[in-house]
């Protein structure tokens, strides 16, 4: 397993403030013998509306290392593998990648990372570190 993101906590609480109940932390799936993921956090929550349980997994990325183009590869691999294992288990969950609000701000405007996101269909939870708010859920 591991280390937790240095948001991990500011994410969790983050998803409890908006009413989530946190199920996992992190959610382990076995695929294969070989193939076992921990994603960070899974959640699920009641939709009064509709009267049905939304279930999510979340992934956490800072993206305080040296180069943010780098670790959005590395988060963008990590989604889609987590996306695969996800379905090959056949769990309802939906995955989403949360991120800073700075980083969303100032990296995610990019062409290339907008194209990226579209292409692979990449679900965004922004959050704010400092108020460990949930910002914005992009689908």
């Amino acid at each position: 397993m591991s280390a937790k993101d240095v948001f991990h906590n500011v994410v969790r609480s983050a998803l409890e403030k908006d009413g989530w109940t946190i199920t996992d932390d992190p959610l382990f799936i076995k695929v294969t013998l070989r193939s076992e993921f921990f994603i960070d956090l899974a959640a699920e929550k009641l939709l009064t509306a509709e009267k049905k349980e939304q279930k999510i997994a979340v992934e956490i990325k800072s993206f305080i290392g040296r180069s943010t183009l780098s670790e959005f590869h590395l988060a963008v691999g990590q989604f889609l593998n987590y996306q695969l294992a996800l379905e090959q288990v056949k769990s309802p969950r939906i995955l989403y990648l949360a991120v800073p609000v700075d980083t969303y701000e100032v990296f995610f405007p990019d062409e290339f990372v907008q194209q990226a996101v579209e292409r692979y269909h990449l679900k965004l939870l922004i959050f704010n570190p400092v108020k460990q708010e949930i910002v914005l859920w992009k689908n």
